[in-house]
């Protein structure tokens, strides 16, 4: 088992977001070990992009994506569901990266005991919310360390993903700073979510609960 070095984070959100593609997050669960490679990530910087936590300061909740880099940053959506980050950029720079979908690599029977709603193996980590239920990482993993081997949930280096193979287009349901192509994801795979535009976003026509579901955007490969 190779962890992330934390020094891969240290650099910019978008150099830390390509280079966690393709890495292994491994959580210790109730029903045991359950892995997935990532397959889908997302963006975010402090000061200068406005859909940021952290963009208006620093406060209690924000706190771990102010660093040390290599940190779980979990939060609460809607009243109804846990997304996970990873904190990167030096310490005290605020930063994080959304981990957005992933493929299981991990005992699949596992893996449909802890989402047993999943039809499709795709299914199982597919989208911010999913992944983060089926790795249990919720309010109580906030701040752990993923380069620590014992650390209940763990992030395993991986060989880069051939960049002809990795995409970016505009982050998923923002309203703020809806242009930026600061979503990356590999190319072909069904863990990769459905593109939603936020409120704000010019291609939206209808509120967000109701926003219409469009393909991926693809823009040139990084």
């Amino acid at each position: 088992m190779t962890l992330l070095d934390r020094a891969a984070l240290r650099g910019d959100v978008l150099e830390a977001a390509t280079r966690l593609l393709g890495c292994t997050v491994e959580a210790d669960t109730p029903e045991g070990t359950v892995s997935v490679r990532l397959v889908e990530v997302e963006a975010y910087r402090g000061a200068d992009d406005p859909a940021s936590h952290c963009f208006r300061g620093r406060t209690p909740r924000n706190a771990v994506m102010f660093g040390p880099p290599g940190h779980l940053y979990v939060y609460f959506v809607y009243g109804m569901h846990f997304c996970a980050n990873v904190s990167c950029l030096d310490d005290g720079e605020p930063g994080a990266v959304l981990l957005r979908g992933g493929e299981v690599t991990s005992d699949l029977a596992t893996a449909h005991a802890r989402r047993p709603t999943a039809r499709r193996h795709a299914d199982l980590a597919r989208g911010p919310a999913r992944l983060a239920s089926l790795l249990g990482l919720d309010r109580a993993r906030s701040g752990v360390d993923v380069t620590d081997p014992l650390s209940p949930v763990r992030v395993l280096e991986r060989p880069r993903v051939d960049g002809g193979l990795v995409r970016t287009g505009p982050r998923v349901g923002v309203a703020a700073a809806h242009e930026r192509p600061w979503r990356f994801w590999v190319d072909g795979s069904p863990a990769v979510s459905t593109y939603r535009p936020g409120r704000g976003d010019p291609a939206v026509t209808v509120g967000e609960d109701h926003a219409p579901v469009r393909g991926n955007r693809r823009a040139s490969a990084t």
